[in-house]
């Protein structure tokens, strides 16, 4: 199995994407400034189950290809909605549910519960079957969005990379499944995939990348289209400190590198 390992220089990024790092308390401001349309929605799933939502439009003229972006296991944070905001940014309308919704104190979501680590256990104790269903309903809620076409793809941090890994196995109508350093699905579940997945790993994070050569002979074996690529000198959650005011060199490369990877081929869909 072959696995490319990503160029980490001379990457130049489209819009403002990346000119400077985004620090925890700048996000809300970054959101704050942004000129496109963002807008909480509550999209219903199985059971009258009400899901919040934090959706982005893209200021274009025609339907655009729609993403929905699954949260980590830290819930449905700023972070996450800038993301979405400068996936927007690129044209794309971007969907973030808050999986959490209803699950926290008072039928709160993520922003109820009183400490990180019980938003990590909540987080854990989600019923599979329950995070399909809010997945069914808000692909089903952006792809009858006037302003968007009939693709749909799916995309996802840590936590949330899993759960795309596991949702592109449930689903055959989603274009493509986008996994940040997720866990594969068992290599009995991949020739269920229909829509191509593309990974988006750190070479020292071997936790999730020992899973990756099985899972790619899996998706060979089962005309799957599968295409891991591994980001030199990063780990784990790699985006995510390759937009922190921390961030090293070879962080801010390999977060340049996998955004215009995955901007390309959202494109391409």
């Amino acid at each position: 199995m072959q696995i490319y390992y990503a160029l980490m220089f001379g990457i130049i990024v489209t819009g403002f994407l990346f000119v400077a790092n985004v620090s925890d308390a700048d996000e809300k401001a970054e959101l704050e400034k942004s000129p496109r349309h963002g807008e909480w929605v509550k999209v219903t799933a199985a059971n009258d189950r009400v899901i919040n939502a934090f959706v982005v439009y893209p200021e274009v003229k025609t339907p655009a290809t729609s993403i929905i972006v699954i949260h980590e296991i830290f819930g449905l944070t700023d972070w996450i909605r800038v993301v979405a905001d400068r996936l927007a940014a690129d044209g794309f309308v971007a969907i973030c549910p808050d999986l959490l919704s209803g699950m926290g104190p008072d039928g709160g979501g993520t922003e109820s519960f009183g400490s990180g680590d019980d938003v990590r256990r909540a987080i854990r104790e989600l019923p599979a079957s329950q995070v399909t269903s809010d997945l069914n309903a808000v692909e089903k809620y952006v792809r009858d969005l006037p302003s968007t076409s009939d693709k749909v793809a799916v995309s996802g941090f840590c936590w949330g990379g899993g759960q795309t890994f596991s949702y592109a196995v449930h689903s055959d109508t989603i274009a493509a499944g986008f996994v940040f350093y997720g866990r594969a699905p068992s290599t009995a579940d991949v020739p269920k995939i229909s829509a191509p997945v593309y990974g988006f790993y750190g070479e020292s994070d071997n936790r999730i990348n020992a899973t990756i050569d099985a899972t790619k002979a899996a998706a060979d074996a089962a005309n799957v289209t599968y295409e891991p690529v591994i980001y030199e000198g990063v780990g784990h959650a790699f985006l995510r400190r390759g937009m922190g005011e921390e961030a090293n060199e070879a962080q801010k490369a390999a977060t340049k590198a996998a955004w215009e990877r995955w901007v390309s081929l959202l494109q391409e869909l």
